[in-house]
């Protein structure tokens, strides 16, 4: 297919492989590598059980990348997980995972992330800008730069998706030659035996696994790529691995530069190593790699998680409104709007802070569910006699079904952990139930109006 052909769902291919790894990365990549090694270390209390969780969590996500991959090879349409679901189970649970997206889980994980960019930015600026008026006009802007195409969101996340990455190697890189190791090698265990231990590391997961979340969020923009059979399937798998890379050496920095109870004790890690690094101005420095990575991370979820809202559209299970494209750039203009003024609304009121605990086991679910897909989709071919796709997941059906146990376990340790949260999350997909129902009676009335005239 040529550069910037309009595919057949009317929006423009103009991503290809380069920046569908770079969307894979800025998807997962926003503030919480920066804060949550802390998080990790408070739970677990050794530099190896620290590096554990965070290796652990990296598995889980490649085994992720490989299911993602082959379901984006067997179905290279717009939406991700709602087009995979929809063809593996039917319109209900795709329906329902479009409507946690927008509802809480995009939303609500943008609203946190806006946030803080905009007290980082503050810190940068000195101060005097209201926060309120930063949240809305960084929203507005990358909402602005989505309206115009997919070419000019692809550019600007391109750019910020580098510089992250780049500055992230710059931490690493002064907490290793610029700052003297800590000598602090463990925290006193805790008390409980085995069982106690186990919960603690499944605690320490949580956070972990916030953090890997997103590398799904590129299979949103697939009838946007050039060859997404192909390059989707290279990209989550590259994306994936420079991730993990990232983390680990990122938590490793932070083992090194402040040991396990200095990094337990902290809220701010980046701060501190480059505090010890670089002085005073150290501050400074984090708050600008924070609010660069946050401005990137909002940047890819106004690219990706809009055109989700606009397949369930096209399907005619939301606002018909929200499916159309505009003429002249070819992107879901309306989608995108919705979804920052949402994100926007939830910011400013403060919700996203309770909404964010919600999150987690709805992930997991959806996850799991799109991922048994591969087992659906192969018996479907296997009973059609139907070509296999270019990419298949490595070691299926055993790192399939590893991926699946393991969102198993983590809804399960979410719901040992924070059970009240999430019961409330459950709530509020079920709460989806009947807008389905409205949606569905309503296209399938239009459709036997259709018919007859």
């Amino acid at each position: 297919m040529g550069r910037n052909e309009i595919g057949a769902e009317g929006l423009k291919t103009a991503i290809g492989l380069p920046s569908a790894v770079m969307l894979v990365v800025g998807g997962i990549v926003g503030v919480g590598v920066f804060v949550n090694p802390a998080i990790v270390a408070r739970s677990v209390h050794s530099p190896a059980l620290v590096l554990g969780a965070w290796a652990c969590g990296g598995v889980i996500a490649l085994l992720g990348a490989f299911v993602y991959a082959e379901l984006a090879a067997r179905i290279p349409h717009t939406g991700g997980d709602y087009a995979y679901l929809r063809e593996a189970y039917g319109p209900l649970p795709a329906f329902l995972n479009g409507w946690t997206l927008l509802l809480v889980v995009q939303t609500g994980g943008m609203a946190a992330v806006t946030i803080a960019f905009a007290k980082y930015l503050d810190v940068l600026i000195g101060g005097g800008v209201p926060q309120s008026l930063i949240v809305v006009l960084s929203l507005a802007l990358l909402a602005g730069v989505n309206v115009l195409g997919v070419s000019a969101g692809n550019r600007v996340q391109g750019v910020l998706g580098a510089i992250k990455i780049g500055m992230i190697v710059a931490l690493v890189l002064a907490g290793v030659l610029l700052v003297a190791p800590a000598h602090e090698a463990h925290l006193p265990a805790g008390q409980g035996g085995a069982v106690a231990g186990l919960k603690a590391f499944g605690a320490a997961l949580i956070p972990v696994l916030f953090s890997y979340g997103g590398w799904q969020t590129a299979n949103f923009v697939a009838g946007e790529m050039k060859d997404p059979r192909r390059d989707l399937a290279r990209a989550l798998v590259i994306g994936v691995l420079i991730v993990i890379a990232c983390y680990l050496t990122v938590t490793w920095a932070c083992l090194r530069a402040l040991g396990i109870g200095g990094l337990a004790r902290t809220l701010t890690p980046t701060a501190d190593i480059l505090g010890l690094a670089i002085g005073p101005a150290g501050a400074r420095v984090a708050a600008a790699l924070v609010a660069i990575s946050a401005l990137g991370y909002l940047s890819q979820s106004m690219l990706t998680a809009p055109r989700v809202y606009f397949a369930m559209a096209r399907d005619g299970l939301f606002f018909r409104s929200v499916g159309e494209v505009s003429g002249q750039s070819r992107a879901p203009a309306l989608a995108i709007l919705l979804q920052a003024i949402w994100a926007g609304v939830l910011a400013l009121s403060g919700s996203y802070e309770k909404i964010l605990s919600y999150t987690v086991s709805m992930n997991f679910l959806f996850f799991g569910l799109s991922a048994s897909a591969v087992f659906v989709l192969r018996a479907r071919e296997r009973r059609l006699g139907a070509a296999p796709p270019g990419f298949r997941a490595p070691g299926h059906p055993w790192t399939t079904g590893a991926f699946v146990l393991a969102c198993v376990l983590v809804i399960g340790s979410t719901f040992w952990s924070y059970p009240v949260e999430s019961l409330v999350g459950y709530g509020i997909l079920a709460i989806g139930i009947p807008p389905y129902l409205y949606w569905r009676r309503a296209d399938r009335r239009l459709a036997s109006g259709a018919s007859q005239s």
